[in-house]
């Protein structure tokens, strides 16, 4: 069986001219073509900038894609961060603007590095969020079931996969959001065909 993952896209920046929009389709189209294949794409979403105040509105998009049988979590990581690089992505600060974001939201039911690194994640104080990152890559995302520019997308491509630690599926995780939260992540009009 075909290994999937779940790809959660925003940019808020331009990027060689193309509008955020633009940018999160042709990373869509390169990750096509680096050993993945996407199944299914999301409508693109527009959402506020995240801490409020820090910079122009994103947008945002999920993908279900499929992986070659020999790729492993960082072998797919390693290909967002490339595909971030080619769209010119430069880490400075944490949760700043920035033309791709590329995140790694699950693979299948992997909980990496562990469960008990998992749930230290996932218990981190809100507090602490903001200047605290892990050193590995942590599965599922461990902000995923709080993030509403996540799950409304997902819910279009994913709705019925099920988180392999809180046991709630997408549909169930976007559906606990205050109203308010899912009220900021507004459909584009031209991602209406996609």
């Amino acid at each position: 069986m075909e290994k999937q993952a779940l790809v959660a896209f925003g940019a808020n920046l331009p990027h060689a001219g193309h509008m955020p929009e633009a940018t999160i389709l042709a990373a869509a189209a390169a990750l096509d073509g680096a050993g993945t294949q996407v199944l299914r794409l999301s409508r693109l979403y527009r959402t506020p900038c995240f801490p409020p105040g820090a910079g122009p509105d994103y947008v945002n998009a999920a993908a279900v894609v499929t992986l070659r049988h020999e790729m492993v979590a960082e072998d797919v990581l390693r290909s967002l961060h490339a595909i971030e690089t080619q769209f010119g992505r430069e880490r400075n600060r944490r949760w700043g603007m920035r033309t791709l974001d590329l995140d790694l939201i699950a693979l299948g039911d992997s909980v990496l590095p562990d469960l008990a690194g998992f749930r230290h994640w996932l218990d981190l104080p809100p507090e602490a969020q903001s200047h605290e990152a892990p050193d590995r890559l942590i599965l599922p995302h461990p902000r995923m079931q709080d993030r509403a520019f996540v799950l409304v997308p997902l819910a279009d491509v994913a709705p019925d996969w099920r988180h392999p630690v809180l046991g709630r599926t997408v549909t169930q995780m976007r559906d606990a959001l205050p109203a308010s939260l899912l009220a900021e992540v507004v459909p584009l009009d031209s991602a209406a065909n996609l």
